[in-house]
């Protein structure tokens, strides 16, 4: 991560802490733009054209703000980012804001690899169970590994608790090994 992405990161998590618009509506409308900049050659044209001076691709943002419902904070990060030469960056600065917002809301960013795919009901079980395992809220990403066999492998930051049969059997065959 570069050390710019995490100054503007910090600072665009102070204004939206600070102003009016929730989290959750800043996440969608950064979601919005960033989708609709990978989706639109146009778009990416313009804005990171360096021929075209900051202040015309600002108005390019400024025309597309209203259609996308973004709220002054998001616009003007937006226009801070095209006035600092820093929109190719978008993707990194985005992912250290959302980062940042965790950890100023105490929530923790969990993996959970399972042997099969969960349905909503546990996935929901399961966050609740990680959610007091880590003592904070979280938010977990799902991803299926075949070889665990059954239970599943939960990750919280560098912690890793196994649950999973492969785990067990793996201490299981230590153990016989070592004694």
């Amino acid at each position: 991560m570069a050390d710019f992405a995490a100054r503007y990161a910090r600072a665009f998590a102070d204004v939206v802490l600070g102003g009016g618009v929730p989290a959750d509506e800043v996440n969608a409308q950064i979601n919005d733009f960033v989708a609709t900049l990978h989706e639109s050659v146009d778009l990416r044209q313009a804005l990171f054209n360096p021929a075209l001076a900051a202040d015309v691709r600002v108005r390019v943002i400024d025309a597309l703000a209203p259609r996308l419902h973004l709220s002054r904070e998001v616009r003007n990060f937006l226009a801070v980012l095209l006035r600092h030469d820093r929109m190719n960056a978008i993707g990194e600065i985005v992912a250290e804001y959302r980062a940042e917002m965790d950890r100023r809301q105490g929530i923790s960013e969990v993996e959970v690899i399972s042997a099969r795919r969960l349905d909503a009901d546990e996935r929901s079980q399961m966050e609740q169970q990680v959610a007091r395992l880590a003592g904070t809220q979280v938010r977990a990403r799902f991803r299926e590994d075949n070889d665990l066999i059954g239970g599943a492998v939960v990750r919280i930051g560098s912690t890793i608790y196994d649950g999973s049969v492969r785990g067990r059997l793996d201490r299981m065959k230590q153990e016989l090994v070592a004694g």
